[in-house]
């Protein structure tokens, strides 16, 4: 019995020491967020676009390869990852405004880890980056002095500004529809010098503990690059994607709307082909910039004491239902990558669980030792990080909104993607026959419309 009590006292110091000691060394947080990057999973397969340093992280953590966004689109994408609320919650439904103008008083997720003492620094878009060039509008796009005790934008130089090759592929009809070869290193564009000063900051801050957001441009548009990350793909290598002819119509809401369904549909084959070559080029640019922030990681062996976390803001559709943009609610819009890399936890895994990018506050606020300031969206995704067949949910969901009347949200599950319309359109999609989305089969299983449609009236009611 004497022996059994000073075990137990030995095991209840030990855990105390272990407290004490996660305490004094809280881990770092490092947030690396890519634009319009899509998950390449699928028909558009990982293989056609090379992404070495990306693979690299993947070796190191658990690669979510069923992550989905609250909202398909820049602003609102960010602003419910940022709080860990879902875009019905903060009613952030496009790029026209701030989160604070919509959540004045919300504590964002930079702003936990810097309220609770660590140092928190945004380089790039993390937030997105609306409100033109005048600096105090910036300022309060970026959330600079409420989330972060620094945030810093960045544009190319004069060299990088001149391209090589390029034009607009739609005669001028949608100004950001144009890709460009531009001359210059990889510093003379805004994600060159992101991690520039990334680095830079980890270099200087040294053992204070920091939370950075390293927010890359890239392959967002303009599809613009330096030349040789355009040589890495030839274009008579580019095969773009042509959708089958049985392919189920859709609502014009659904896709192809607007301005944009206009030009898309005007489109030559060695117009697509060049977007797609431009897109790769962007996304190839982008990964050797990771490579660099990987790179410092390795140099100060800051892998054991920083959670680094890797994710495109949304989906992107490079061709499916000939739309060439996000905001849909297809599996190409809703779905993106999602890589994980946290101390102690095995490296290489790969995690088939639907996970939600409301889930990263609350896997933040768990590897740090904080306590949520408000109620959960997502749940901690540290039972999957511990093992990778885990699963934490059984359905994801996503928004998007057409006019003030008009909106649409779209459940997934393991086995189906289903729709439901404002007005009561239904599309249901059959993930074990038809990956690609093609058929909707709403009209042949009443009892599973029946079922996802009680799922999306479990969602937060859409704010005003």
């Amino acid at each position: 019995m004497r022996f059994a009590r000073r075990c137990l006292f030995v095991l209840c110091g030990l855990a105390s020491l272990s407290l004490s000691a996660h305490a004094v060394e809280p881990p770092n947080v490092l947030l690396i967020m890519a634009d319009d990057f899509r998950d390449f999973g699928g028909a558009f397969t990982r293989e056609v676009v090379k992404t070495p340093n990306l693979d690299r992280l993947r070796a190191r953590g658990t690669d979510f390869e069923r992550a989905y966004v609250q909202y398909p689109v820049c602003n609102p994408s960010r602003s419910s990852m940022l709080t860990g609320l879902r875009a019905e919650q903060t009613g952030v439904t496009g790029n026209d405004s701030p989160l604070r103008q919509k959540m004045p008083d919300v504590v964002t997720l930079p702003q936990l880890c810097k309220d609770a003492g660590w140092q928190a620094h945004a380089f790039g878009k993390i937030f997105h980056l609306g409100g033109g060039r005048d600096a105090a509008k910036k300022a309060q796009w970026m959330d600079a002095g409420r989330s972060w005790q620094s945030a810093q934008a960045f544009e190319a130089t004069a060299i990088g500004k001149k391209m090589l090759a390029g034009r607009n592929v739609t005669d001028g009809a949608l100004k950001w529809c144009a890709w460009g070869a531009a001359e210059g290193t990889d510093d003379d564009q805004p994600d060159g010098q992101i991690v520039a000063a990334t680095v830079a900051k980890i270099q200087e801050l040294g053992d204070k503990p920091w939370f950075i957001g390293c927010g890359f441009m890239k392959p967002h548009d303009p599809f613009i690059a330096p030349k040789k990350y355009f040589d890495l793909y030839p274009l008579e290598s580019i095969k773009r994607w042509i959708d089958p002819v049985d392919t189920t119509p859709v609502r014009p809401e659904a896709v192809g709307f607007g301005d944009y369904g206009k030009a898309f549909n005007q489109f030559t084959d060695q117009e697509w082909c060049e977007l797609l070559r431009a897109y790769c080029a962007g996304s190839s640019f982008m990964d050797a910039q990771l490579g660099r922030v990987l790179d410092v990681l390795d140099q100060n062996q800051l892998w054991d004491k920083t959670l680094v976390i890797f994710v495109g803001d949304h989906g992107y559709h490079t061709g499916e239902r000939n739309w060439w943009n996000k905001n849909t609610l297809f599996e190409r819009s809703c779905r993106a990558p999602c890589v994980i890399a946290a101390p102690g936890m095995k490296g290489g895994q790969k995690s088939h669980s639907l996970v939600e990018f409301v889930d990263l506050y609350p896997t933040i606020a768990d590897f740090c030792g904080l306590k949520m300031p408000h109620a959960a969206a997502g749940v901690s995704l540290r039972p999957i990080l511990m093992n990778a067949e885990a699963k934490v949910k059984e359905v994801a969901a996503t928004l998007v909104t057409r006019s003030p009347k008009l909106y649409g949200q779209s459940v997934r599950t393991d086995r189906w993607r289903f729709t439901l319309w404002s007005d009561g359109q239904t599309e249901l999609y059959d993930h074990e026959r038809d990956p690609e989305e093609l058929h909707n089969v709403a009209d042949q299983h009443a009892d599973v419309v029946a079922e996802l449609s009680a799922k999306i009236g479990t969602l937060p009611k859409l704010r005003s």
